[in-house]
């Protein structure tokens, strides 16, 4: 077994500019894989290994609503972290309702949406391409912020409901469940990104499809009960589809 996963293997980070994006791209890079920066900042996005290295990786900027033109990239990667949100704390206005919606849960699905379309292109793949979507415990817990709440909420229950028809052979989905860690979106966070994104490749390489990261230990019963319940009613109340 090789000792770096992700040798050979192309990942493609969305947000990757925050400080989860940039810490899972670091830890990505020290296992190997060669890395593509998705990001809607203009900044060269400049990051340095442990030892002061540069670290290699290509940068495309893009903006929510322009998911498709991300298809010639996203056709070059065999991981997509879709991990880019937005918290709009205690606004409530119409602004912040279609930003967050927009952002945190219908550009996720459209990616997700993409990617799945892109994997099943090439049923011959030797190894399965891999989306692993960040929702946040904010799908069933109290975040301090109400339209973050529920366009979380938003985004896990179209996960849950596409990955029914979505996920196969050829796409293997990991749902990042993460508790509160340090980022321009939440500054009070107790965790380090650091510490998410090892914590996450270390579920990852136990091959885990839900990678819980929470210093919330009700997070651990709950997830997995809001999973399975929702894969038992999306079973028993909609029909499949082709794709």
């Amino acid at each position: 077994m090789s000792e770096l996963p992700f040798a050979g293997r192309t990942v493609a980070v969305t947000g990757a500019s925050g400080s989860l994006g940039r810490a899972l791209l670091l830890e990505l890079h020290r296992q190997g894989a060669a890395l593509v920066a998705l990001t809607s900042s203009d900044a060269p996005l400049c990051l340095s290994s442990a030892d002061g290295q540069a670290v290699p990786l290509e940068q495309v900027r893009w903006n929510c609503g322009e998911e498709q033109e991300l298809q010639p990239v996203l056709e070059r990667c065999d991981v997509l972290v879709v991990n880019h949100g937005f918290n709009s704390h205690a606004d409530r206005s119409a602004e912040a309702v279609l930003r967050s919606l927009e952002v945190n849960a219908l550009s996720s699905w459209r990616l997700l949406e993409l990617f799945a379309a892109i994997a099943n292109t090439d049923p011959a793949r030797p190894v399965a391409r891999e989306l692993w979507m960040n929702t946040s415990e904010a799908e069933i817990q109290a975040a301090l912020s109400p339209l973050y709440e529920i366009s979380k909420r938003l985004q896990g229950q179209l996960l849950s409901l596409r990955s029914l028809d979505l996920a196969g052979p050829q796409l293997r989905l990991r749902r990042l469940v993460l508790g509160p860690f340090r980022s321009a979106l939440n500054p009070i966070g107790v965790m380090s990104a650091g510490f998410v994104a090892r914590e996450i490749l270390r579920q990852v390489r136990w091959n885990w499809g839900l990678v819980i990261v929470s210093p919330n230990p009700l997070t651990y019963l709950l997830i997995p009960l809001a999973c399975l319940s929702r894969w038992l009613y999306f079973q028993a109340t909609s029909q499949r589809s082709a794709r």
